[in-house]
């Protein structure tokens, strides 16, 4: 099925794009959510006019991601954790974790934004990427210290 994509869906499309999705997924998912039209001729005319504007906003968004990002890699957060003999460190240090820590600096970033592999299991200084947009990506300092 044919549809025309309101907003970026990972591993489908970009806004404004055409693309063929299973009709199950549009019926029952992007269509309702409003994430895309069906693309039929009238709302390919009526979705062109909107495209510009879609372009704009994504534009705008990429800007603000920007900034985020060039205040971001400056930040240095510390996360205390206990630890036992040999310096073993007990538990891990989450996304959700170095959220709250975020948020005591002054960024409100959502968890799932913060893009760790897995949770930090050690002490040391690690290099965490943050992705605010699809083209936009932050890499802040977390530095594991014992308690």
């Amino acid at each position: 099925m044919k549809i025309i994509l309101k907003n970026d869906i990972e591993k489908l499309g970009k806004a404004g794009e055409i693309v063929e999705a299973k009709r199950g997924y549009a019926r029952n998912y992007l269509i309702p959510k409003g994430h895309a039209v069906e693309a039929s001729s009238a709302n390919m005319k009526i979705y062109e006019q909107e495209r510009r504007a879609i372009e704009r906003k994504t534009q705008q968004e990429i800007e603000e991601a920007q900034a985020l990002a060039a205040k971001l890699s400056g930040v240095s957060i510390t996360a205390t954790v206990q630890v036992g003999e040999e310096d073993k460190v007990f538990g891990a240090v989450t996304n959700q974790n170095i959220a709250d820590l975020l948020v005591e600096k002054g960024f409100e970033i959502d968890r799932r934004k913060i893009m760790l592999d897995e949770p930090l299991k050690a002490l040391g200084v690690f290099e965490v990427p943050v992705k605010l947009h699809s083209q936009v990506e932050a890499q802040i300092k977390v530095w594991v210290v014992k308690e």
